[in-house]
């Protein structure tokens, strides 16, 4: 199929990008409409700070071309600063209000189901039926991760991942280990952390998103990345039941509790208890040669390009991206989770119809896609590949392969609350206030006591 060019946008994007406007930011209206009598579109998105892609991103240009195509609407750009789990809980607070509710709020993919059941989320089926990309380019097993447990669809996805080990190729060669890296096993990845340690003091061997100020990434990132390389899953999707107790989940607490705890090759605890921890590793340890080994989502690579954060030239020949083994080597050999963004509209905002007009420009085809590649994720659109840029970014053909062998978090509104109790129990594992076995046991009686006695199952 022919090729569209994304050079020139990405260009003006990233040209623009360091065009910062007062203009798009600022609070929500509590009538929904301006002075000049226009309909205000308060979109609010979880932002890391000033450089922050996708406030850059907005503030491009994109919102003004918006709003020269609908002159009646003007759109307010509403970032939220705060963690994973503080913005969860700011969300919340906002939504159950049609005084504070946004108009389009980004939802993380693993909530939206339980904010859908809250009632927070309104139904976008007769939008999506009436927008032809939604059948013809948004990926299909992307619907699942936006669809509520009543059928309805609550979301669009906008971006999605895959996560593996980031190192570093120079400190591995230093270090004397093989480069690239292919790790064949969970034991081999705890050997090179090892070899690190020894060979490289002052050299964090081995980052995992463990503090449950990180939110879900450290479910996510952490956990189900070990889980699903076992033989063993968090939900038996036949039983409808939650798996809290089964080997595959206490060998994945006890290589947290190895590295952490027994070779002490992950980070200090005060790096891995700080909710940046991730901005600590990717924009400070790995580009200064402190951090060897990062397990991580694809995303992350952004930070090192020439309009990242912290930008590192000819990068491809400083840092690698490896497949994160399955735990003996078992086939397919590699895991990953793949999760992602959407974009919602609360089920208190004022002016839904304009909120749902301003997704459907957001996820066009170009919008889309120079999102993605702003932001170093990956596309929910089977038609992004057309578009010329997209596959050639650093990594991307990496993560993309990974989607082959990538798992998802179970469908089930009650997974924010598994999740929650999971955050807590890799938290005091890896800060050694729980060994592997006293973590099963919590998470056993804690799910049980919130969810009910037959909510769960033992293998």
């Amino acid at each position: 199929m022919r090729k569209i060019s994304l050079k020139m946008p990405v260009a003006a994007v990233m040209t623009s990008l360091l065009i910062l406007t007062t203009a798009c930011s600022g609070g929500s209206s509590s009538t929904g409409t301006t002075s000049d009598g226009k309909k205000e579109v308060t979109v609010s998105f979880r932002s890391s700070g000033s450089e922050d892609t996708l406030t850059k991103f907005f503030q491009s240009g994109l919102v003004d071309q918006f709003e020269k195509e609908n002159p009646d609407i003007k759109i307010n750009i509403a970032p939220v600063l705060a963690s994973e789990g503080d913005y969860t809980s700011k969300m919340v607070l906002q939504m159950k209000s049609p005084d504070t509710a946004p108009d389009v709020i980004a939802e993380d993919t693993s909530i939206i189901k339980s904010d859908a059941a809250a009632g927070y989320l309104e139904p976008l089926d007769s939008q999506v039926q009436g927008w032809s990309d939604w059948e013809e380019h948004i990926i299909d097993n992307l619907k699942a991760g936006v669809t509520g447990e009543d059928g309805k669809v609550y979301g669009v996805p906008a971006t999605s991942d895959t996560r593996g080990i980031w190192y570093n190729k120079e400190l591995f060669q230093q270090a004397g280990l093989e480069v690239p890296f292919k790790p064949a096993s969970w034991a081999e990845v705890l050997e090179a952390a090892r070899t690190i340690k020894q060979k490289l003091p002052g050299v964090t061997p081995l980052n995992m998103i463990v503090g449950k100020a990180n939110g879900e990434g450290v479910t996510m990132q952490t956990l189900e990345m070990l889980l699903y390389g076992t033989a063993d899953t968090l939900y038996n999707d036949t039983s409808k039941k939650w798996v809290v107790n089964s080997p595959g989940l206490l060998d994945s607490f006890k290589f947290i509790d190895q590295v952490f705890n027994t070779d002490k090759t992950g980070p200090t605890m005060q790096v891995a208890l700080n909710g940046q921890a991730g901005s600590i590793a990717f924009q400070q340890q790995f580009p200064q040669d402190k951090l060897a080994m990062a397990v991580d989502g694809s995303w992350a690579g952004s930070t090192w390009a020439e309009n990242g954060a912290a930008p590192i030239a000819n990068v491809e020949e400083k840092i690698g991206f490896a497949p994160f083994p399955t735990q003996n080597g078992e086939e397919p050999g590699a895991t990953t989770m793949s999760g992602g963004w959407a974009w919602s509209v609360p089920a208190q905002a004022k002016n839904k119809e304009a909120a749902w007009k301003f997704i459907e420009f957001l996820m066009n085809k170009e919008n889309a896609t120079a999102r993605v590649v702003a932001e170093g994720s990956l596309s929910p659109r089977n038609d992004s590949t057309e578009v010329e840029g997209y596959t050639d970014r650093p990594y991307t053909k990496e993560a993309q392969e990974l989607l082959n062998v990538a798992h998802f978090r179970p469908a089930n509104d009650q997974y924010a609350a598994v999740s929650a109790q999971l955050q807590s129990i890799v938290e005091s594992i890896a800060s050694g206030k729980l060994t592997p076995e006293e973590g099963v046991t919590q998470l056993k009686d804690n799910v049980s006591r919130s969810l009910g006695a037959d909510s769960i199952e033992e293998k």
